[in-house]
């Protein structure tokens, strides 16, 4: 196993310290006295799991330690890890007054990824491969997902978290229906959706 994948496998393995540590903060804030120890350190774990994702990445291309397994562990790495974050965060108060993710929010994430899973099982099912290039919406909406993260954990503005739960569900659902719509288009161009054809 290559150096790169240890490190992605390791940014999985500190995905349930995160979580632990949240969980165990918005207990406290809920029996009215916040540990904020377990606040600092749930977001240091996640700013770390978060910058080895660059790391693993670099080290890859630098020392020529691409491989399959990389390709297909690194992106389960990085959603679990956001998953995570945006799950755990609704579940549990950060702070007075529902200082949390909203569950709809969460939902809405959990049903897109959900739909884009299923569609890419489908088209490697019907096509025996995928063409899945990435689309600006697509890195627009993963930035506007972390950044609602950062704004509930951080707590350094003192406007509710649903105003960049609001602008990432734009971008949430946008970049969900370019994705639909490209798998749909895959489909539609598949040989064996035109059984008049020959090769």
């Amino acid at each position: 196993m290559t150096l790169a994948s240890k490190i992605t496998i390791s940014r999985i393995l500190l995905v349930p310290v995160f979580a632990t540590l949240a969980i165990y903060y918005g207990i406290s804030v809920e029996e009215g006295h916040p540990e904020e120890w377990l606040r600092w350190s749930a977001l240091a774990v996640f700013i770390i799991a978060s910058a080895s994702d660059g790391l693993d990445g670099w080290i890859a291309r630098r020392f020529n330690q691409r491989s399959h397994f990389g390709a297909v562990i690194d992106p389960i790495a990085d959603k679990a890890l956001l998953l995570t974050g945006i799950i755990t965060l609704s579940a549990v108060d950060w702070g007075a007054d529902g200082w949390s993710i909203p569950l709809w929010f969460a939902a809405l994430v959990i049903v897109r990824d959900i739909i884009i899973l299923g569609g890419l099982a489908i088209i490697h099912f019907v096509n025996h491969e995928m063409h899945h290039a990435p689309h600006w919406t697509g890195k627009v909406c993963t930035f506007a997902q972390m950044f609602t993260l950062g704004w509930v954990m951080l707590k350094v503005v003192p406007f509710s978290p649903m105003y960049p739960c609001i602008f990432a569900a734009v971008f949430t659902v946008w970049s969900g229906y370019i994705y639909l719509r490209a798998g749909i288009r895959q489909l539609q161009e598949s040989p064996k959706s035109h059984p008049g054809s020959h090769p």
